[in-house]
């Protein structure tokens, strides 16, 4: 077996990326930026009021209205010293003004305004042209992924095109005869499967979407090259639930050889997971995950996760990464390093549950994954540990 590093460092150094291509920047939600975006133009685009008001020039005490301003629309001459116009947020602030005085301190009598208390210095309540950034001024760096804040920088910049990678075309795999799929009889020893649903909509959260399900095999080696093949038609990369250890009905490394596929590892020091496989079948990549459903969600989020968003051309494709104190001590046995379930509160981190392999309820109420490595087995309250924040 080799340890998590080891692993990590194979699979990430066989990371080929998606193709390019541009969308407009509401369609680029949720992918990652293949180049630096650029602002087209300045933001603001002109000088213009922050409040409802009046923009005025000169030091007064009295200031004559000669016009109103709305979001939208200019004076469409300078303000002259003596001179006062009526303003709203957003509206273009017109070349002479000193200031904008807000509405609340204005009075306005008779076509002629006066401002209670001091009068606001220079540049009050202007937002000032370029302010924010100017043109060609790098907004947002390729290989971050893009959120809603980020699309709203994109459309303020003027920027109608934008530049993403692909996602991944990724199918599944399920392995196993022990499942009760619905439409049928719960018969003795059946399970219901549940591998396969986590594993679609842990990929529809990152925008990677599996047109017919999961492809489902037996634990016959002819059914398992079926559906390997079937998947390998539409596949950049394959995910197979169940199958990777040592048992008579074991298959997946096999048949992967008699494909002609590279085993690049199989077996990581870690728990859970420890069967898994890495391999690569012509420009296919392969995730051999066990077939318990904790080991299933772990591994997804530890290993596969990173390696689709590396695909996508992410620089940082990991899981979010801390060094947070324990709440506790912590003992750990065995001689295997260890992710656990984790909530992180008031600046400390506490482990839960530590469940067997199939059990997913802690999952549930974790916010990170705690890692342990192998070298350290006792762990005192108030000893920093790594935490992986869970993308949720």
């Amino acid at each position: 077996m080799i340890s998590v590093e080891e692993a990590k460092r194979i699979m990430m150094e066989r990371v080929w990326t998606t193709m390019l291509y541009d969308v407009s920047p509401d369609q680029a939600m949720g992918f990652v930026l293949a180049r630096d975006m650029r602002a087209s133009f300045a933001f603001p685009l002109f000088d213009m009021s922050a409040v409802d008001g009046y923009a005025f020039c000169g030091e007064g005490p009295e200031w004559k209205q000669v016009g109103n301003i709305a979001a939208g629309e200019v004076l469409g001459r300078f303000l002259h010293t003596g001179e006062c116009v009526r303003i709203f947020t957003g509206a273009h602030v017109p070349t002479g003004s000193n200031a904008v005085a807000m509405q609340e301190r204005c009075e306005m009598k008779d076509g002629t305004l006066r401002i209670a208390g001091d009068v606001p210095a220079a540049g009050s309540n202007i937002r000032r042209r370029a302010e924010g950034w100017k043109e060609g001024d790098v907004l947002l760096h390729g290989g971050a992924m893009v959120d809603a804040p980020s699309v709203g920088v994109i459309a303020a910049a003027g920027i109608s095109d934008v530049t993403i990678h692909a996602s991944p075309a990724v199918n599944i795999v399920r392995t196993g005869n022990e499942f009760f799929d619905g439409g049928e009889e719960l018969m003795p020893g059946r399970i219901f499967s549940s591998n396969e649903w986590m594993l679609s909509a842990a990929l529809r959260r990152e925008n990677i979407f599996i047109n017919d399900g999961a492809f489902v095999a037996g634990d016959r080696e002819n059914e398992l090259m079926d559906a390997l093949n079937e998947a390998n038609n539409t596949s950049d990369v394959i995910i197979t639930s169940g199958g990777v250890s040592v048992g008579d009905h074991d298959l997946v490394a096999d048949v992967l050889k008699k494909l002609g596929a590279t085993i690049h590892f199989h077996g990581v020091a870690q728990k859970p997971g420890k069967p898994m496989l890495f391999a690569q079948w012509d420009k296919t990549f392969v995730f051999g995950l066990p077939g318990n459903p904790r080991a299933v969600m772990v591994l997804f989020w530890e290993y596969v996760l990173p390696f689709l968003r590396a695909m996508q051309g992410a620089k940082d494709p990991w899981l979010k990464t801390d060094h947070v104190p324990l709440a506790h001590d912590v003992q750990v046995k065995g001689d295997r390093a260890e992710f656990r379930a984790a909530q992180v509160k008031g600046g400390k981190v506490t482990l839960l549950a530590d469940e067997g392999s199939h059990m997913l309820r802690s999952l549930v109420d974790a916010d990170a994954l705690a890692y342990i490595p192998a070298e350290a087995r006792a762990l005192r309250e108030g000893d920093p540990i790594e935490i992986h924040y869970l993308p949720r």
